[in-house]
């Protein structure tokens, strides 16, 4: 387990240990934090006054850097443009989940879903998406997914 990596996730959500255990030779991709155990966490993040919503090339180099930033593991994007209003929609495909949008640039609004598993710190990309689509505010949801009892 990168070491720095868990500290900086467990510094950025709060967490008082978090582990991605090693058991018999199959990772275990669940974190425990505050004594639950879960398999990831899901952001469901709304940008409202955002700008560049409907530049797909940009959306997609956003979405690799947020990806990056956050130590996912990235398996491929499908992205498509809607005409007449130029709004993108599609899936960054990880290997700890997946960054989807949708963008309503006749708006200014996008929706994101950032979820990872293990390690990787989703959180990481809220300051990316704010730099390069500038919204005049930000809505965040969190979901732990895959609680275990």
């Amino acid at each position: 387990m990168n070491h720095a990596l868990a500290a900086n996730l467990g510094n950025a959500l709060g967490a008082s240990k978090l582990t991605a255990a090693d058991d018999g030779g199959a990772k275990d991709y669940y974190v425990t934090r505050d004594g639950v155990k879960f398999a990831g966490t899901h952001l469901l993040i709304d940008l409202w006054g955002a700008s560049r919503l409907d530049d797909q090339a940009l959306i997609e180099t956003t979405l690799r850097r947020c990806a990056i930033e956050a130590g996912a593991t990235i398996l491929h994007c499908h992205l498509h443009r809607f005409e007449p209003n130029g709004g993108v929609s599609g899936v960054l495909v990880l290997a700890e989940s997946h960054i989807s949008i949708h963008s309503w640039p006749e708006r200014s609004f996008a929706a994101l879903d950032v979820f990872m598993c293990g390690d990787c710190d989703p959180y990481k990309a809220l300051p990316i998406l704010k730099e390069i689509f500038t919204p005049d505010y930000v809505t965040l949801v969190e979901n732990k997914r895959g609680l275990m009892p």
